[in-house]
């Protein structure tokens, strides 16, 4: 039977490899610079264990062209089967510098550095390829996962979920040694819920958390009022708030969007008075102060200061003159933790605006704080032809320990150390 002919690329895509490589090496008799001829020589000397032979090919295509990034990611693998991981991490590299959703690439970098005693690098590089695999629907299952990918994928899923566990049970550490472990009991079991490792339960099924479900807590969507005592002093500075906020209103110094994107903005937001807004003058986002508008009002700094914020590195609190323009609509969302609940102090409230948490309807009040938990889902309008502005900023839940609230802003902070680390790897 004679050997199939045609072009190599589908001759070797169908597995006739050796057919492939033949009409290749031909090829490049006449051609010593094709590079698909090179990659496909070399993959098939790869196949036979003949590292040298496809280093040598591969070699000869990166000079070629410095920007195949399959060229570097097979030298890559070729300089392992050689023994040279030195060479074979640094080829990694490379090729994930000129593409970082190389996720194939990336599981195997992961395995090299696992062999080169680089336990942590490997658990960052394992963790960001099987997220930007599972991005675009593989690598989820076996049915998403080819049959000769699975074991190293198993290892890597094993490796990510084992070496995260890990780093984030670490954090609790010097918390728990202080105080002892039945004071963090409520927040390792909130680990375990976050790690799934078990079910989050609520007493209440529509209070569904986005990140971080805890324990224990009471599922209110508005609780009452009793239980903060801050509220009485806070509402006692509504006049002083409120002319700082007018003090603003002229400038656009400060302003800035909520959503920072358009393509947020369409999702989350509608207008029946033409294109919908939600602008804010922040006193903290993310977590980080902002010098400047708290240096503008005074008086709102200091009060602000006086409130239990929810304060977690990194993240939290999120404090704002909340400004929606005439017609907007914040559509139906959920908040991401019942570890934290979120305040308005209404300051400027026209007519036909209101909050609904869960089933409860809320009609702002100005001067009148309310609480509420954001993760039931909840929307918020303003169908009047005014502006409406409402204080806004995130308290604990009242029902978390001090020791808790410690727990949880190291916690929170892992986790995002954590998302960082494989965001950069």
């Amino acid at each position: 039977m004679s050997a199939p002919r045609g072009e190599p690329l589908p001759l070797f895509r169908s597995g006739h490899v050796l057919a492939a490589e033949q009409a290749c090496v031909l090829r490049l008799e006449t051609d010593p610079d094709d590079v698909e001829a090179l990659k496909v020589v070399a993959v098939a000397a790869l196949r036979r264990g003949d590292a040298p032979r496809a280093i040598a090919k591969l070699t000869h295509a990166s000079r070629v062209d410095p920007a195949d990034t399959i060229v570097r990611y097979h030298l890559a693998r070729a300089h392992e089967l050689a023994g040279n991981v030195i060479a074979a991490l640094a080829w990694y590299d490379t090729a994930l510098a000129l593409a970082p959703d190389f996720h194939l690439a990336r599981l195997n970098y992961g395995a090299a550095l696992e062999r080169a005693g680089q336990d942590r690098r490997a658990l960052w590089q394992w963790a960001r390829a099987l997220r930007d695999a599972q991005a675009r629907g593989r690598w989820l299952d076996t049915s998403t996962t080819p049959a000769g990918l699975q074991p190293l994928v198993g290892r890597a899923v094993r490796a990510v979920r084992d070496g995260r566990r890990e780093l984030l049970a670490q954090a609790l550490e010097p918390l728990e040694s202080r105080y002892g472990g039945a004071a963090l009991g409520r927040v390792r079991h909130a680990l375990r819920i976050y790690l799934q490792e078990e079910p989050a339960q609520s007493a209440d099924p529509r209070q569904q958390p986005t990140f971080l479900a805890f324990p224990g807590l009471p599922a209110v969507p508005i609780p009452d009022r009793a239980l903060f005592e801050w509220i009485g002093p806070l509402e006692a500075q509504y006049a002083a708030i409120r002319a700082e906020l007018e003090a603003l209103l002229p400038q656009a110094a400060g302003r800035e969007r909520v959503f920072d994107s358009d393509a947020l903005e369409r999702a989350n937001l509608r207008g029946s008075h033409g294109a919908p807004a939600w602008d804010g003058y922040y006193f903290y986002r993310h977590g980080e102060r902002r010098d400047d508008n708290c240096a503008r009002c005074p008086a709102t700094a200091r009060a602000l200061e006086a409130l239990p914020l929810s304060r977690v590195p990194g993240h939290g609190p999120e404090v704002l003159f909340s400004v929606f323009a005439p017609g907007t609509q914040l559509l139906a969302h959920r908040g991401v933790t019942n570890t934290r609940l979120v305040a308005h102090l209404p300051l400027i409230v026209p007519a036909d605006c209101a909050l609904r948490v869960g089933s409860k309807l809320h009609v702002w009040r100005e001067g009148e704080v309310v609480v509420f938990d954001d993760t039931y889902e909840h929307e918020a309008w303003n169908r009047s032809g005014e502006t409406r502005i409402v204080l806004i900023f995130d308290v604990w839940n009242p029902h978390l320990t001090e020791v808790e609230r410690l727990a949880l802003a190291d916690l929170v902070g892992a986790i995002g150390d954590f998302r960082r680390a494989v965001e950069v790897a």
